[in-house]
């Protein structure tokens, strides 16, 4: 396998790692979303419970209301689990599958509050499930808002009206946590919307930056051969002409459509290898990005006149080098520099050895093409192992005004 193919394959493993990354932190925010309503509904359950125990209502009616909570709360997890994977059109609820948490949260929230006697009781369940749906972004607050100021007003009577003394025991931790709840789950939701939105506008972006290089590209090729393909036609239909009557002014014409076409190839080989060349700025960023993405400490120094550098010559080394710590590094850290001394150009890759890199890294043929292509351009390559420490040396002289 070449020295590209194998850093395309490390390339392409490392950018399936960091997308496996990606989903996987999108996963963990997703269940500390769904965790932190999941856990205020539970302290609402057990608060509920708690203080009827207080009241003496009794222990058998306790515990039913505690066993309807726990099945409210199952319920409200449908719609919950619906959100997460939500579309933008996404209409406000799915009858089939909404209308069970709906009717569980009502005959709860009625059997609950007339057994504690408490409204903020009854009409919080319902609330919740409303909270758990699809509303669009500005609809949300209002409703939110609305039903906060609701069950505050209603806890204001619970605790005046209808259970006085109640003020310092375990219904004023009861309405106050029915009270924040609704804005704890909307403020919730809205982050994981943030996220998503984050996403998929990252994935928007990676979309649209292809596109525009494959326009740019056909734009290049469109306007290279089509001019060269315009002045071949020409000549030889100039040569057509020519042939019965002038046929040495006939082969000239010819002769200026091979040209012609040498110029076209060649113009076609240029600018393939525009496109395929990286600055080494660019290079060694690149390096590090993809090492970073393997789980690799990884950091660079480059000198400021890098793009002097002869790139024909340390690219293919820079990513050669980069694939070997891939594949054969330890994977915990390495560093990376590009400078200047002397007339010659000197990259430097480090990196902790792994227990068999001794025998892979240092005598593979990773290592025999990277000496050729330093021989090809007048350099020289050191290949050193101390400790845990791998390092490789390339030097290459300055060339042309580099030099001077």
């Amino acid at each position: 396998m070449s020295s590209q193919a194998e850093h395309a394959a490390a390339s392409a493993a490392a950018e399936a790692r960091t997308a496996l990354r990606l989903t996987r932190s999108i996963s963990v925010t997703w269940w500390y979303v769904a965790s932190s309503v999941i856990l205020f509904q539970l302290v609402v359950v057990v608060l509920l419970v708690a203080a009827l125990v207080e009241a003496d209502v009794g222990r058998l009616v306790s515990a039913a209301v505690g066993v309807g909570g726990l099945l409210w709360w199952l319920a409200t997890l449908l719609p919950l689990l619906d959100y997460r994977h939500r579309a933008v059109d996404a209409p406000l609820m799915i009858s089939r599958r909404h209308l069970a948490p709906l009717v569980i949260s009502a005959a709860y929230g009625l059997a609950a509050g007339i057994v504690a006697g408490a409204w903020v009781v009854g009409v919080l369940p319902v609330i919740q499930v409303l909270m758990l749906l699809s509303w669009p972004p500005g609809v949300r607050a209002r409703v939110v808002l609305t039903a906060t100021a609701l069950l505050a007003a209603l806890a204001v009577i619970d605790l005046r009206v209808t259970h006085p003394d109640g003020s310092a025991t375990t219904w004023f931790q009861l309405a106050f946590f029915s009270v924040v709840l609704p804005a704890v789950t909307v403020s919730s939701l809205w982050w994981w919307d943030v996220l998503v939105t984050i996403d998929r506008a990252r994935a928007s972006e990676a979309k649209l930056a292809a596109t525009q290089e494959r326009l740019r590209l056909a734009t290049d090729v469109h306007d290279l051969q089509g001019h060269h393909l315009q002045v071949i036609a020409l000549q030889l239909e100039l040569a057509e002409r020519l042939m019965p009557q002038d046929p040495a002014a006939g082969m000239e014409q010819l002769r200026a459509a091979r040209g012609s076409v040498d110029d076209a190839r060649q113009g076609t080989r240029d600018l393939a290898t525009r496109f395929r060349s990286v600055p080494l700025r660019d290079e060694l960023a690149n390096a590090v990005d993809l090492l970073r993405a393997a789980g690799t400490k990884a950091d660079a120094v480059v000198d400021p006149d890098a793009s002097l550098a002869p790139a024909s010559a340390l690219g293919p080394v820079i990513r050669e080098t980069t694939t070997n710590v891939l594949r054969h590094g330890a994977g915990r850290w390495a560093r990376l520099s590009l400078t200047r001394a002397d007339g010659s150009w000197r990259y430097e890759i480090a990196n902790d050895a792994a227990d068999v890199a001794s025998e892979g890294a240092g005598g593979g043929a990773g290592l025999d093409g990277i000496a050729r292509r330093a021989a090809e351009a007048g350099g020289d390559v050191e290949v050193r192992r101390e400790g845990e420490t791998f390092t490789v040396v390339v030097t290459v002289p300055a060339t042309g005004e580099d030099a001077g």
